[in-house]
């Protein structure tokens, strides 16, 4: 089986190609293309398949994790989008809930108000009302409104509508019968609606969710097809499958129908592509740390298993979202984040970054701000000829400019100030990994930290110490890992049903019979992509809170029809979920199963573990000593400091630091105080030793 992985960054386009046949394995990097990410794809797949003897033409599988939607919202670059919705309710989606994002301030933004989705005037009611708690039409849907609607926001030039009706989770037919009138009148629009996007109860979100899709729909829609259209004129066959959010792929055709399932899309994939190097050296209590030149995301794999960010927590750019994400969080701290000195005096390094284009000063692409890649170049932690494994010179003359005249600015010498934008740096990521671990009863010390991503491996040790984190996988390929990642997971897709039943009085009957119909649906949809249900599985799960209680936490349910002591089973596990999750529980009050939630799963072949080579005497592996700056107690010294070949070292010998490891995607530093080892599985193990 012949899999290619292809993951869109802020500023490469990552490319992996594994042959299970022969156990071949090959990575290629490539400028991410802001302008339109798929002349990078094709750029990278054609010059791999010229360079590396790669056949493209026998690729069995394609699979991609794509920024486009992430950016649309984050650029606020999307469709001019419009809204038909219930009489009376045109100003959710500014109106919002009474949380606002700084509780005390009285000069924030507000993003659904400052920056709408869908602006006031582009917004359409029609008379219609469906009732709880079965959906009932209480008024029916006013056809001649809907159609009157389509047809101005036509005129108007709107893009994509997004139809969202009240009570829609319960039943959809209204909202159905919209889009088709919608359709009729306007069959080149993009629709979108709330019950087909996000079929769950809480109005705001849901129908900020629904805009989302909307906004970022066309753009999306187009880039796949386009996309598409242009692996098959480089002679691809294969199916292209995208990464979504929840850690799964689909097909092209369904991320064009509901692009919002991809907003996290390239993280998921590192995350996935973490924990499978940490099971490749028999690790699964895991904190992924992915670095790249725009960001770093962060996420928890506990036992082996991670978690599904929660309806309170789940957000893009301020907007609220309720779609199946794995828990991330994301920072603006990479390679390319900007250090400055801000309007208060203080120095700060990002969350601006330089990107991909003109990027750091190093990269000699005309960058003139000081970037964090700059100031390792300084510090002597990158080797200046062998970047990208020799496929780029950094300028090292251009990253000591711009640290010196930031230098100037701050009152510090040139050492000085480099070390400082690493401090701050790692310190803003160390902050972001207690977030996740300390501040919800995770103790950082017993996880393994696995650092990724072009710069986690430059900066895992820093970040590690300072939490008292004692070990560091730096996987096989650090810069390609979420590209991997795609290769590591399977066709996914979910289905939820809002329920509202109370544990004193729960119609078993009705909950059987709505898991039974998400099964057949979601059957059906596998079956569409080439799956038969003997080859499908299902998960389930529920969300669940004490009645009274303003959100739920996630339990899994068994399979098969469920009964009295099942039930008991499952009120019994949100007890202890929500003991572990707060500290405590009310075992007298009664608990509200809120939603039905089902997976279904179809298995995709993945990658193969990494064949290791045993590797020869450290002396072979070494190109050459250099000298590097280090902090210590006394301050910052330098060191002489061995440049090494990754691919070169002996398996299982421990290398002292200081050191550098050196490969065609990452660096990898390993501090006076650590050690270092390549172990069988593929992974390096770094040892975090006390500061010096």
């Amino acid at each position: 089986m012949r899999l290619l992985g292809v993951d869109v960054g802020g500023t490469f386009t990552d490319l992996v190609y594994a042959d299970s046949a022969s156990g071949e394995t090959v990575i290629h990097k490539v400028p991410t293309t802001p302008h339109d990410p798929s002349e990078g794809v094709l750029s990278g797949i054609r010059q791999m398949a010229d360079n590396l003897a790669v056949d493209v033409g026998a690729v069995d599988h394609v699979f991609h994790g794509t920024t486009t939607a992430t950016n649309a919202i984050l650029e606020h670059d999307g469709a001019k989008a419009g809204m038909i919705t219930t009489e009376g309710y045109r100003d959710v989606i500014h109106i919002g809930r009474h949380q606002r994002p700084q509780h005390y301030s009285i000069m924030q933004e507000v993003p659904w108000q400052d920056r709408p989705l869908i602006r006031r005037r582009y917004r359409k009611t029609v008379a219609e009302r469906l009732v709880p708690p079965t959906g009932e039409a209480l008024v029916p849907l006013a056809e001649d409104d809907v159609r009157a609607a389509a047809r101005q926001l036509k005129q108007d030039g709107v893009e994509a509508i997004a139809v969202c009706f009240l009570f829609s989770y319960l039943n959809s037919a209204h909202e159905d019968r919209a889009k088709e009138i919608v359709l009729e009148e306007y069959p080149d629009c993009f629709v979108s609606t709330s019950s087909a996007v996000s079929p769950q109860f809480r109005e705001f979100e849901r129908f900020t969710t629904t805009a989302m899709n909307a906004f970022v729909g066309p753009k999306v829609r187009d880039y796949v097809s386009r996309l598409d259209a242009r692996l098959k004129e480089a002679g691809l066959k294969a199916e292209l499958h995208i990464m979504g959010s929840n850690g799964g792929v689909s097909t092209a055709a369904m991320v064009s129908d509901r692009p919002v399932m991809t907003l996290l899309s390239g993280p998921a994939a590192g995350v996935l592509g973490g924990a499978w190097a940490g099971s490749l050296s028999g690790r699964d209590h895991l904190i992924t740390l992915d670095i790249g030149g725009t960001s770093a995301d962060i996420a928890i794999i506990n036992h082996g298993s991670f978690t599904e960010a929660t309806a309170r927590d789940t957000s893009i750019a301020g907007f609220p979202l309720m779609v199946p994400m794995i828990d991330i969080h994301t920072i603006g701290a990479g390679g390319g984040s900007i250090a400055y000195r801000d309007q208060g005096g203080a120095f700060q390094v990002g969350p601006a970054s330089a990107g991909a284009v003109p990027g750091p000063a190093a990269y000699g692409r005309g960058g003139t701000s000081p970037t964090v890649t700059d100031a390792n170049v300084v510090l002597g932690r990158l080797a200046i000829g062998n970047f990208l494994g020799g496929d780029m010179t950094l300028d090292a003359d251009a990253a000591r400019k711009v640290i010196g005249d930031l230098a100037s600015e701050l009152g510090l010498d040139e050492l000085a100030t480099a070390e400082g934008v690493l401090t701050i740096v790692n310190a803003n990521m160390a902050n972001a990994i207690r977030s996740r671990t300390v501040q919800k009863g995770l103790d950082p010390r017993e996880f393994t930290l696995v650092a990724f991503g072009g710069g986690g491996p430059m900066h895992a040790a820093d970040v590690a110490a300072s939490l008292g984190i004692p070990e560091v996988i730096v996987p096989p390929s650090p810069g390609i890992t979420s590209a991997i990642g795609l290769l590591t997971t399977d066709l996914k897709y979910e289905s939820l049903r809002t329920a509202f039943q109370v544990s004193d009085n729960v119609d078993l009957a009705r909950v059987n019979a709505d898991f039974a119909v998400m099964e057949s649906d979601l059957t059906d949809q596998l079956a569409t992509d080439g799956f038969a249900k003997d080859d499908c599985r299902f998960e389930r799960a529920a969300d669940l809170r004490y009645v009274g209680q303003g959100y739920e936490l996630r339990v899994s349910v068994p399979v098969g029809s469920l009964d009295s002591a099942a039930l008991d089973g499952l009120f019994k596990e949100f007890e202890r979920r929500h003991e572990n999750e707060y500290g405590h529980l009310f075992p007298d009050s009664p608990i509200e199963i809120v939603n039905l939630r089902l997976t279904g799963v179809g298995d995709m072949p993945k990658i193969e573990r990494p064949k290791v080579s045993a590797g020869g005497a450290l002396a072979e592996a070494v190109l050459r000593t250099g000298r590097c700056v280090f902090r210590t107690q006394e301050g910052l010294q330098e060191f002489d400091t061995l440049f090494c070949r990754r691919e070169a070292l002996p398996l299982d010998e421990e290398v002292a630091g200081p050191a550098i490891i050196l490969q065609k995607d990452t660096t990898v530093l390993v501090r006076p105080q650590d050690k270092i080892r390549a172990d069988a599985g593929g992974n390096l193990i770094l040892t975090v030793g006390m500061d010096l």
